[in-house]
């Protein structure tokens, strides 16, 4: 979450603005995952809190995202977000596309 905190404080944004994480139709393996910034959670929103960084999720996805692990690498093969998801089938190459 250090990452993310760091985004965060670069981007300007308010307090209480969180990761927002969900999934979309797309990808080569059926459905990718998605990253991004809001400013404050949706009406609905599942909001967890880990190591001082809001996360937001729609209700929608939880079904898709629970128990994933999202992780920050910054290795010789290219820094990104890495997700570990126990509900995945299949992942591709990519790490970001994944099917249930």
């Amino acid at each position: 979450m250090d990452r993310v905190r760091v985004l965060l404080t670069k981007e300007k944004r308010p307090a209480g603005a969180g990761l927002r994480v969900g999934v979309v139709n797309g990808g080569c393996s059926g459905m990718q995952y998605t990253l991004g910034f809001d400013d404050a959670p949706k009406a609905g929103d599942l909001v967890t809190e880990y190591d001082g960084v809001r996360v937001f999720v729609d209700p929608e996805h939880l079904q898709y995202l629970e128990g994933t692990v999202v992780d920050f690498s910054d290795g010789l093969h290219g820094a990104g977000f890495k997700f570990t998801n126990p509900n995945a089938d299949r992942t591709c190459g990519c790490g970001s596309s994944f099917s249930v």
